[in-house]
């Protein structure tokens, strides 16, 4: 059977579960993984025999709802190849966004030292550090699990971040983090009682401690990057943080009423409210 072929097969399977376009990109993606191509020059090539096997293998995940990208253990962000699984988010469009806007606003600075709160796959301090190359990153997380994602990548990209092992709503962590001219943010924010309207895709595989926060306490780590920002950093420091698209008013209030000023807002491509940025004074 050739790749065109049993992409049409694949398609088919994935299109009640996934719809008709969904199951298109995720029967691409499979594709493109076994293929090793982005290309269509491979699409007359017959399968090997262990190829239909692990195909077979993909798709009995991906009828069980478990993610694509955990399914092939990666994940596209910035134009480069991360690796995930379920101990990280999968990377967002709308991250991408926020790593544009610092690294549109930053790249001009000659030195800088950034602190990436909540690492993950170390999409963002990854990002930042091959697209502000003057820059010190840091990242810190409190999985050591997610740990070992981040640390993957960055060794598989070629980045330079120092990461650290915390829990950053414990302020007794803040000393062994370095005074950053920048912090970056895409924190827990979503209330728990959220998770009652979330794709059971998301709920069931992607890490509940990277999503959620108590319901009544949904700003909690935006108030920690506040008292930080005041507490262990200097005057003009920039806070860079991605949000629930219902608390943009909340966040800017949370930080204006933790001491920081010059509060800005940012929509997404989706123009939902997505971003904030203050600056400590």
């Amino acid at each position: 059977m050739t790749i065109a072929e049993k992409f049409h097969l694949l398609h088919k399977r994935l299109i009640p579960d996934y719809g008709e376009r969904e199951g298109f990109i995720i029967a691409n993606m499979v594709l493109e993984k076994i293929s090793h191509s982005r290309s269509n020059e491979k699409l007359t090539t017959n399968l090997l025999p262990d190829e239909e096997i692990t195909i077979n293998h993909y798709l009995a995940q991906l009828l069980n709802h478990r993610p694509v990208q955990y399914v092939l253990n990666e994940a596209w962000f910035q134009e480069m190849k991360f690796y995930v699984d379920e101990n990280v988010l999968i990377p967002r469009p709308e991250t991408e966004e926020l790593v544009e806007w610092i690294v549109k606003e930053e790249k001009n600075n000659p030195t800088l030292t950034v602190l990436d709160i909540g690492s993950g796959s170390g999409c963002i301090p990854i990002s930042l550090s091959k697209k502000l190359p003057q820059a010190v990153i840091h990242s810190c997380d409190i999985s050591a699990e997610a740990l070992l994602v981040a640390k993957k990548n960055a060794n598989n990209l070629a980045a330079s971040v120092t990461w650290h092992n915390i829990d950053f709503l414990q302020e007794s962590s803040w000393n062994t983090l370095p005074v950053p001219d920048i912090i970056v943010s895409n924190p827990p924010y979503i209330p728990q009682i959220g998770s009652m309207q979330m794709d059971p895709h998301v709920v069931d595989y992607e890490p509940a401690i990277a999503l959620f926060v108590p319901n009544e306490n949904a700003l909690v780590f935006y108030i920690a990057i506040a008292k930080f920002a005041m507490k262990n950093c200097l005057p003009g420091t920039r806070i860079y943080v991605e949000i629930h698209e219902e608390l943009a008013d909340a966040v800017k209030g949370c930080f204006i009423k933790g001491g920081l000023i010059k509060t800005e807002v940012r929509q997404d491509m989706q123009d939902k409210d997505r971003m904030v940025k203050a600056v400590r004074p």
